[in-house]
């Protein structure tokens, strides 16, 4: 709604004439103030599609996970891990290993 470019009385009195600034500022206010309201709503719908576009993804994640392991087991070499079981038994022969116990 755009402000009253007339003078407004009250009690009687008539209100001094608003300058054409003033009546512009008035206007532009306004306008900013519609503006800013719609730049509000197309943030929360913008957030509400960022919320379910996230919501899909997550669906996904298992899935994910299971391929994952999937191919890290079907990268491995057969030969590769006879090897690192044989490297891992010549890393420990002098080590003496302690046992904690935990209360």
């Amino acid at each position: 709604m755009a402000p009253p470019l007339f003078p407004v009385s009250t009690n009687g009195q008539e209100a001094a004439p608003k300058s054409y600034y003033e009546q512009q500022r008035e206007l532009l206010v306004t306008e900013i103030a519609q503006s800013l309201e719609v730049v509000l709503q197309n943030i929360n719908k913008l957030n509400r599609s960022l919320e379910e576009v996230i919501s899909v993804g997550n669906e996904f994640a298992p899935v994910e996970s299971l391929w994952s392991h999937f191919e890290n087991v079907m990268a491995k070499d057969p030969n590769e891990q006879t090897e690192g079981t044989q490297e891992g038994a010549t890393e420990h022969e002098g080590e003496t290993e302690v046992a904690e116990e935990r209360k």
